[in-house]
């Protein structure tokens, strides 16, 4: 047989894309539902008919099962259901740290003392493995000037320059931020000055330097050369935004190049990252963790900035890659923190039924209402569901005295319980695909273009459900990445 094409063979990297892709096809009714419409749409019966007699009867153990892949009791699922389910898995990217505690120790032994004020200790593991990263790109590039874009409270910047020695500017469109970061800093450095005056004092071993970040507030312009990036924050503060931290075209203020990384940056803020690392000499290489892909764009940008979503030449090709609002956000799902609560039983669950049963009541009584977005308390499971219900018509604006809470309807939707969580189990199966989808997609975008590049699973995903990091680089990336997920932090795996 003739062999192909060279145009015509597609990398490792595409050909997952396009596989996810398919199975995303075949799937997107299920893929674009949202669960609140459970009884408003009958999702249930949606479903294929040889998987709801075993979903329906499946116990959230072998749920979890289904969810996970492993351990546990098991169930006599269909071989079209497995199928499903096997191929979901295989092709999202892998996670990392399975097993292990479900919950970051409570601080970080990683951290010096004094970086540790401040930051919760999800945030202590992150900032401790990004900071790792980091330096590690900066000793094989050079750079020691980083930017951290959407720094927010300084946490990180913090870390690369007390902790680390490297020259980090800290940018955040949020002045208020901006200001909060700026106190801690002076917090952090008076605390220095009294350490140093105890010198009988036993010190941390890996002792802080006495310099502070440089932060900046001002929004990242997708469409303005790197070296004029900077727009005035949002809202405006008391002026224009503080001087550009690479001063000006071409690269930093000594002339040298810079790394550029952002933490969990939210939405387009990632695209139009990569978008300056590719187009800008004087960025070295970027470090990136996404966050809330569901306000991506896509639809076409004004010149200069392609949409968020897709990014690469690659995956806008393949028919059927678009992504709906729902599929997205599907994609920012904790799939780590649901399976333990399916394992647990966790009345968190019934959460995802009440939901649906208030959906209905509201579409009953005002049908030109629905998806309100209603948060009616972080511990509404723990509530009755006439007590839940009452909040939630307040807040939807309507009076509970008119809407029957405790109907034999009502109670007939409670008791499909079971059949929600089923239904939203199958959801979670698909959300690791579509984020890494979406994290493919960033991927192509830069090997199209010739730079070296890596999707590395950074986090614990048991409590940063987050953990894709994005690393590229204009040079190779292999003494960055070597023994990378062995640096891992006390307790973490």
């Amino acid at each position: 047989a003739p062999r192909p094409t060279p145009h015509l063979q597609q990398s490792p990297q595409q050909r997952r894309a396009a596989d996810i892709i398919r199975l995303l096809t075949l799937y997107r009714p299920l893929l674009d539902a949202f669960v609140i419409d459970f009884f408003t749409e009958g999702l249930w019966a949606q479903l294929p008919s040889a998987w709801q007699p075993a979903l329906a009867s499946a116990t959230p153990a072998q749920l979890a099962t289904l969810l996970g892949g492993h351990g546990g009791p098991g169930a006599a699922w269909p071989l079209s259901l497995l199928a499903f389910a096997a191929a979901a898995r295989a092709l999202a990217f892998p996670r990392g740290c399975s097993g292990g505690s479900p919950r970051p120790p409570c601080q970080s032994s990683q951290l010096h003392p004094l970086l540790r004020c401040h930051v919760k200790p999800k945030k202590q593991h992150e900032i401790q493995r990004l900071g790792k990263l980091l330096q590690r790109l900066s000793q094989a590039t050079g750079c020691e000037r980083v930017v951290d874009i959407g720094a927010g409270q300084g946490h990180l910047s913090r870390l690369l320059a007390f902790g680390l020695g490297l020259s980090a500017t800290a940018v955040d469109s949020d002045g208020r931020l901006v200001g909060l970061a700026e106190r801690f800093d002076q917090e952090l450095l008076r605390e220095l000055g009294k350490a140093r005056g105890l010198r009988h004092k036993r010190q941390p071993p890996h002792p802080l330097t006495p310099r502070a970040p440089r932060h900046v507030a001002g929004r990242l312009d997708p469409a303005a050369p790197w070296g004029e990036f900077l727009l005035p924050p949002d809202p405006p503060g008391h002026g224009p935004a503080a001087q550009n931290p690479l001063g000006g075209p071409g690269g930093s203020e000594d002339g040298g190049q810079v790394l550029v990384t952002g933490l969990h940056a939210c939405g387009d803020l990632g695209p139009a990252l990569l978008s300056h690392f590719a187009r800008s000499p004087a960025v070295a290489a970027v470090a990136l963790v996404g966050c809330c892909y569901m306000k991506l764009s896509t639809a076409p940008q004004p010149p200069g900035c392609p949409p968020g979503y897709p990014l690469s030449a690659s995956v806008a090709a393949m028919p059927g890659h678009q992504l709906s609002y729902r599929a997205r956000e599907a994609a920012c799902h904790a799939l780590e923190e649901f399976e333990g609560r399916l394992r647990g039983g966790s009345p968190h669950l019934r959460a995802h039924c009440y939901r649906a049963v208030l959906e209905s009541l509201i579409r009953a009584a005002d049908p030109g209402k629905r998806h309100l977005g209603l948060q009616p308390g972080r511990k509404a499971h723990t509530l009755s569901f006439p007590e839940y219900a009452h909040l939630g018509l307040l807040l939807a604006g309507l009076d509970p005295a008119g809407i029957p809470l405790d109907s034999g309807a009502v109670g007939a939707m409670l008791e499909q319980q079971h059949k929600v969580v089923a239904f939203c189990t199958l959801g979670q199966l698909l959300a690791p695909a579509v984020e890494t989808l979406i994290l493919l997609d960033r991927l192509l975008y830069l090997q199209e273009q010739g730079f070296h590049c890596a999707l590395v699973p950074l986090f614990n995903p048991r409590f940063s459900p987050r953990n894709l990091v994005l690393v590229a680089a204009r040079t190779p990336l292999a003494t960055v990445l070597a023994g990378l997920d062995k640096d891992s932090e006390d307790g973490d795996s």
